[in-house]
C-alpha cells in the first residue's frame, strides 16, 4: 500500500497553474493585490490539473492519537492518561478543535493509533456530524526512544498504512480537503527529533517548551533529543528508518494521509509541530507530496518554523498557537476556500466591462 501510494505522487500540473496565472492576471483586481492567495490558488489550480481548480470543501479533520515511551524521561508534567481522557472530549464535541470545526463545518475523525491507556467510555451523538472514531491501534504507545527505538519498521509502516487507509475512506466519502490533526501527552519531544533528523538542525533549534514546560524540563527535553540522535543515528534518506527509530504513532499515521492526499491529488492542511514533522517524513518518501501541502500555520513550537524552511512552505495564519488537535488548521480554512473560489466567481475585466490600466 505505502509503495503503491508513492508511486500514485506526481509534480503539480504546470498547463494548470500557467492557466491560473493568466486567469489572476484578468480579474477585475490589481496584479498581486491578493498577495499570497494569488499563488495559492495557482498551487490548487496545479494540485486538481484543473483551472479554476474544485473548492476544498468539505472538510475533514483526521486526529491521530498515539503515546510515547518517551515520557518516562519526565519530558512533560502531564500524564500520559490525558491523551485517553482527550480523545472522550473529542468523541463528546467539547475541545478546542470541536468548536472550530463546528464554525469551519467540517467533519472530525479520531484515530486510535497508539493510545496506551484504556479510553473512557462516552456517548457520541448519532448526528451526522457527530465525531467519529477509528480503532486503529498500533500498539499501545512508541517505546522510549531514549533507551531504544520507538517503533519496528513494520509497526512504522502500519502505522503510515493506518494514515493512507483513512485518507482514503475520507477522500471516498466526498471530502475535499484534508486537515491534520494530533493528540499525544509527550509528542512535542519525538517531533523535534524528527525535525533535526529530517533538517539537519541543531536538537536545541527545534525543541520547544510543548504544554509549557519549566526551565528545568525544558533542558532535560533538549537533551532526551540529543542523545536519541546520538544514539540512533537517523538517516534522512530512510523516512521508515527515521519514524520507527525517533518518531510517534500518530508521526507515521499523518505521513500516511499525506502521501495519500497527495496521490489522490487532494489539499492537506497542515497543523502545528507534529503536522509539519511528519510532513518531512511523506516529502523524504516523495519529494513531489510538498505539492499538496498548504501550511495553515507558524506553531510556537521552534521546530515548527525550521520544518516549514525546509520543505519551503509559508504558513497562511501566525497567532502564536501551540495547541495542536488541528485548531490552526481549521483557523486557516477560509483562506485556502477563498483563495479558490476568487478563481471560480471574481469576473474579469473584460466580462465586466471594466477598463484595465
Amino acid at each position: 500500500m505505502l509503495t503503491t501510494t508513492i508511486a500514485a505522487i506526481g509534480p503539480l500540473d504546470q498547463t494548470a497553474m500557467a492557466a491560473a496565472r493568466d486567469l489572476q492576471a484578468r480579474l477585475t483586481k490589481p496584479a498581486g493585490s491578493l498577495g499570497a492567495l494569488e499563488e495559492l490558488s495557482v498551487r490548487l489550480a496545479g494540485l486538481a490539473g484543473a483551472c479554476p481548480p474544485p473548492l476544498p470543501e468539505p472538510a475533514a479533520v483526521a486526529i491521530f492519537a498515539g503515546d510515547h515511551g518517551v515520557h518516562a524521561q519526565g519530558v512533560t508534567p502531564w500524564p500520559q492518561e490525558v491523551t485517553a481522557q482527550m480523545i472522550g472530549n473529542f468523541l463528546a464535541g467539547g475541545a478546542v478543535v470541536n468548536a472550530f470545526a463546528r464554525q469551519a463545518g467540517a467533519s472530525v475523525t479520531v484515530v486510535d493509533v497508539g493510545v496506551a491507556t484504556p479510553l473512557p467510555p462516552v456517548a457520541v451523538g448519532d448526528a451526522a456530524e457527530a465525531p467519529r472514531l477509528v480503532a486503529a491501534n498500533v500498539r499501545p504507545g512508541t517505546r522510549d526512544l531514549a533507551v531504544t527505538a520507538a517503533l519496528t519498521r513494520d509497526e512504522a509502516r502500519a502505522a503510515v498504512e493506518t494514515g493512507i487507509r483513512v485518507a482514503d475512506d475520507l477522500i471516498e466519502a466526498g471530502a475535499g480537503i484534508l486537515l491534520t490533526g494530533d493528540m499525544g501527552i509527550a509528542n512535542t519531544t519525538p517531533s523535534a527529533a524528527l525535525v533535526a533528523a529530517f533538517t539537519g538542525a541543531e536538537p536545541a533549534e527545534v525543541t520547544g517548551r510543548g504544554t509549557g514546560v519549566d526551565d528545568e524540563t525544558y533542558r532535560r527535553k533538549v537533551d532526551v533529543v540529543r542523545r536519541a540522535l546520538h544514539r540512533h543515528r537517523p538517516d534522512p534518506a530512510d523516512p521508515l528508518g527515521v519514524l520507527a527509530t525517533v518518531g510517534g504513532l500518530e508521526h507515521a499515521a499523518l505521513a500516511g494521509l499525506i502521501l495519500a492526499a497527495a496521490a489522490r491529488r487532494i489539499p492537506v492542511l497542515l497543523d502545528g509541530v507534529i503536522a509539519v514533522s511528519a510532513a518531512l517524513a511523506a516529502a523524504a518518501f516523495a519529494p513531489d507530496a510538498v505539492g499538496a501541502m498548504i501550511a495553515g500555520h507558524r506553531s510556537a513550537e521552534p521546530g515548527a518554523t525550521v520544518a516549514l524552511r525546509h520543505l519551503g512552505l509559508d504558513p497562511l495564519v501566525d497567532l502564536g498557537l501551540r495547541l495542536g488537535e488541528g485548531t490552526g488548521a481549521l483557523l486557516a480554512l477560509p483562506v485556502v476556500t477563498g483563495a479558490a473560489r476568487v478563481l471560480h466567481e471574481v469576473a474579469t475585466f473584460d466580462s465586466a466591462g471594466v477598463a484595465e490600466k
